[in-house]
């Protein structure tokens, strides 16, 4: 008997974020055989255990794994974790720790942000240089940490080099470096490398690893690369409770995140996604009405359009505006993103700005 009625369309897809993208079969079916029998509750099963090695695996031997059930929460506890009440962050101004947490880091992680404009999303040693200063100055909170978002709120990633340069300067300095990797394995697909080359090899300190908008239904884990040289192991078990990040039937996050990344669950999706994203771009660069605004190097799209324009195709295909005052748009493409979608979005463009001229 069927007890749940299904309310929507499966066969309809929009590119308003990767988030609105269901379940991974593989993950699912993950779930479902992590299902069964009693396993210890708070993380003491035998999924997160064997995630620690999974986890080795990509990031070298030693680091340590905390799941958690979402991004704003590894963002907030990772951070957390290695700041003092007067601590101070280093990100860029597009970052989502400024721009889409609603203040989370602030008021729940106590923290404060020191942003920085950026052309790209991107930082540089030169840009952190710009907040990391007062050292010592009772009257500025304190840089500690730098943040960066792979791959940016931009849809751009940075390299292996662009990242050790950023690691190298805060080190340099007295400070952490942390990484936002929502769509960490879309970077990894873009750049052609192992996780490690831009993480842990590259001298990230913290990382937050996404699995949600990879096809897991809920997921994320925050990744201590060095825990003997950080404090923020011994702070994060405490901390994790205390955010309400800890989950009793901790197995169910940790076989997703298994499912991901023990295979190439992560590669595929990420690069199936990335791919279709460059055919979307491709599509419609040449089309006269619109303009692409961001190197496509991930699974965004950003370009210029009338809105009017906008407003009409959204009818169709739902996506969100990124910046109103310019006309910037955001595309989105998600593991379970179609070729037919990708192709249907840029015939019905095509069609309305055909109709508009």
């Amino acid at each position: 008997m069927n007890l749940v009625t299904r309310l929507h369309d499966v066969n309809q897809r929009g590119f308003a974020s990767d988030n609105y993208a269901g379940v991974h079969p593989e993950v699912l079916q993950a779930i479902a055989d992590a299902n069964g029998g009693h396993q210890i509750a708070y993380g003491e099963d035998l999924y997160t255990e064997h995630l620690q090695t999974v986890m080795a695996a990509h990031f070298g031997a030693g680091v340590q794994a905390f799941p958690v059930f979402n991004g704003t929460g590894a963002n907030v506890l990772s951070l957390q974790s290695v700041l003092p009440r007067w601590g101070a962050v280093v990100c860029a101004e597009t970052a989502h720790i400024n721009t889409d947490e609603n203040a989370a880091p602030e008021r729940v992680g106590g923290l404060k942000l020191l942003t920085v404009p950026t052309t790209d999303g991107k930082l540089t040693p030169d840009l952190v240089d710009r907040q990391a200063w007062g050292w010592g100055d009772e009257h500025r909170a304190q840089p500690l940490v730098v943040s960066l978002t792979q791959t940016t709120e931009l849809g751009t990633a940075y390299t292996p080099a662009e990242i050790t340069a950023i690691a190298d300067h805060a080190h340099g300095k007295g400070m952490l470096l942390h990484m936002d990797g929502a769509r960490i394995s879309n970077a990894a697909a873009s750049l052609g490398v192992p996780l490690a080359e831009f993480t842990s090899d590259a001298g990230v300190d913290l990382l937050s690893f996404g699995g949600t908008k990879n096809g897991l239904l809920f997921g994320e884990a925050v990744v201590v690369m060095r825990p003997q040289e950080s404090a923020a192991a011994a702070a994060l078990p405490f901390l994790r409770k205390m955010n309400m990040q800890l989950s009793s039937k901790m197995r169910f996050v940790s076989a997703q995140l298994i499912a991901l990344l023990e295979g190439d669950l992560w590669l595929r999706s990420a690069q199936h996604a990335n791919s279709m994203a460059a055919r979307l771009a491709a599509g419609v660069k040449d089309l006269d009405g619109v303009r692409i605004t961001q190197q496509v190097q991930a699974n965004a799209v950003f370009a210029v359009l009338d809105a009017a324009v906008a407003d009409r195709l959204r009818q169709v295909f739902r996506f969100y505006d990124w910046n109103p005052a310019t006309g910037e748009v955001r595309w989105m493409c998600a593991f379970d993103t179609t070729k037919a979608d990708v192709d249907a979005f840029i015939a019905e463009l095509s069609r309305l700005l055909a109709k508009a001229a």
